[in-house]
């Protein structure tokens, strides 16, 4: 079920995302807007992304995650109804996109933690990584190819539209599926000391990756 509503929502976001490109080089002709709009949606993850990771360890990740896809929802229905009233400017589509950013920046990290809760058995980790990987792939070649025949057919707003109607059926996911019960951690570290002790950890478990490839090399 978590894979179904995942599928169906990252072939929407990648739909979203091209239409979202051809509706800023349509209006403008600029490319300088283009990238100023891609950058508006990636930066956030960027310095948001760490912050948000130790807010996930500290609450229920599952309603977090249905409270984040529900205001992607209300973004891409947002970005729809201003394209379908021929109100939309270039300025509303980054000031979408920034929203959508600072909402990614929440929902991957807490997504990729919440993957942990669906695994009864730690072995099998490695299976449902994999499987995420295949299915963000396989939607990054169908997505697209999706937009472009709707777009040629309809137009954009309606490439917006099927991406918040997508939000709907992940959100029902994570209503619907259900965990074992996680104690959330009762630590009274501040927010900084968990995220300087995150970020040590990371980087002396990528040290140690990296001498031992080289020692097999």
């Amino acid at each position: 079920m978590f894979y179904a509503g995942q599928g169906l929502s990252l072939l929407g976001t990648w739909m979203q995302t091209v239409a979202t490109s051809w509706l800023v080089y349509r209006l403008t002709g600029s490319a300088l807007l283009l990238g100023i709009t891609a950058g508006a949606q990636q930066l956030p993850m960027l310095f948001l992304s760490p912050l948000a990771g130790v807010w996930a360890d500290r609450v229920n990740r599952g309603r977090l995650l249905i409270v984040i896809q529900s205001l992607a929802f209300l973004q891409a229905l947002a970005l729809a109804l201003v394209t379908f009233l021929e109100i939309v400017q270039v300025q509303h589509v980054i000031a979408l996109a920034l929203f959508l950013g600072i909402i990614n920046s929440f929902e991957t990290p807490t997504r990729q933690a919440f993957l942990l809760e669906l695994i009864e058995h730690r072995e099998d980790l490695p299976n449902a990584i994999a499987l995420q990987s295949m299915l963000f792939q396989a939607t990054r070649f169908v997505g697209p190819s999706l937009a472009g025949v709707i777009l040629a057919a309809f137009g954009e707003a309606w490439c917006f539209l099927a991406n918040a109607i997508s939000y709907l059926a992940i959100v029902a996911t994570y209503v619907v599926v259900r965990t074992r019960p996680r104690e959330l951690p009762t630590t009274s570290a501040g927010w900084w000391r968990q995220l300087t002790s995150g970020l040590v950890t990371h980087s002396g478990s990528r040290g140690h990756a990296g001498s031992c490839s080289c020692s097999r090399r």
